[in-house]
C-alpha cells in the first residue's frame, strides 16, 4: 500500500465504505496535491503550500454548504478531512523532488479533482431535493470554487475565467449524469462514467487546444 493509502485507512476506518465517501477522498486528496503543486510552483514556503492545498480542497464544497444551509460545513463536521489534507501536502511536498513535471502533474490531478467534485456536488443537490438545473449548478461551483480560490491567492486568472473549457466541462458532465439516470443506468456506474468523461474532456480540450469562442468590443 502507498503511503496515502495508508493514511487514509488509518483516518477512516471507522467509516462505512460509500461511493460517495471514495469520491469525497480521493477529490480531497486531487486537490490537496493540485493544490500544493501550484504552490510549490509560485515557490511558497511549506505552511503556504499547506494554506493553498486547504483552500483548494475544501473551497468548493464550503460554498455549495452555505448555500445549501448545511451548517458546520462538511470539513468542520469531520476533522479528518483537514487531517486528509495535511497528510497530502506533506507527502507532494517531500515528494516533489522525485516528479520533474510540475505542470502536467498539476493538470491532471487539477482535472481529476474536477470529476470527483462535480460529481460530489450533483449528489448532494440530489440528496437536498433539487432540481436538475440546480444540481448541476451546485456541481460546477463544488468543482470550481476551490481552483478560483487558489488561483486568486496565487495572484493568476482563475482556469474558469479563461478560454480553456473548465467550468463548461462540469456542466456538460452534469447534463451527461442525468441523462444516464434518465436511460436507467445505475447511479454508481453512471458517477464513475461522469468523472471520467470530465477527466478526459479536460485532457482532450487542452491537448488539441479547444476552447470557447471569445467576443470582442
Amino acid at each position: 500500500m502507498s503511503s496515502i493509502q495508508i493514511i487514509v485507512v488509518i483516518l477512516f476506518s471507522d467509516m462505512t465504505i460509500t461511493t460517495a465517501f471514495v469520491i469525497e477522498v480521493l477529490g480531497t486528496i486531487s486537490f490537496a496535491i493540485s493544490g500544493s503543486f501550484a504552490a510549490m510552483q509560485k515557490r511558497l514556503d511549506p505552511f503556504g503550500v499547506l494554506i493553498i492545498a486547504f483552500v483548494t480542497s475544501i473551497g468548493g464544497g464550503t460554498v455549495r454548504d452555505l448555500l445549501l444551509g448545511d451548517t458546520p460545513v462538511a470539513w468542520m463536521r469531520n476533522v479528518n478531512i483537514c487531517l486528509l489534507i495535511l497528510v497530502t501536502s506533506v507527502l507532494t511536498i517531500f515528494f516533489k523532488g522525485q516528479i520533474k513535471r510540475f505542470k502536467i502533474t498539476l493538470f491532471l490531478f487539477d482535472s481529476l479533482g474536477l470529476g470527483l467534485f462535480t460529481m460530489l456536488g450533483l449528489q448532494k443537490g440530489i440528496n437536498f431535493g433539487l432540481s436538475p438545473g440546480m444540481c448541476v449548478a451546485l456541481g460546477t461551483i463544488t468543482g470550481c470554487f476551490g481552483g478560483i480560490i487558489r488561483d486568486t491567492l496565487l495572484n493568476a486568472i482563475p482556469l474558469i475565467f479563461r478560454k480553456e473549457i473548465y467550468a463548461t466541462a462540469c456542466i456538460f458532465g452534469g447534463l451527461l449524469y442525468f441523462l444516464l439516470l434518465a436511460c436507467n443506468m445505475k447511479a454508481d456506474f453512471a458517477k464513475v462514467v461522469v468523472i471520467g468523461f470530465i477527466f478526459v474532456l479536460r485532457i482532450v480540450v487542452v491537448k488539441y487546444k479547444l476552447a470557447l469562442p471569445k467576443f470582442g468590443y
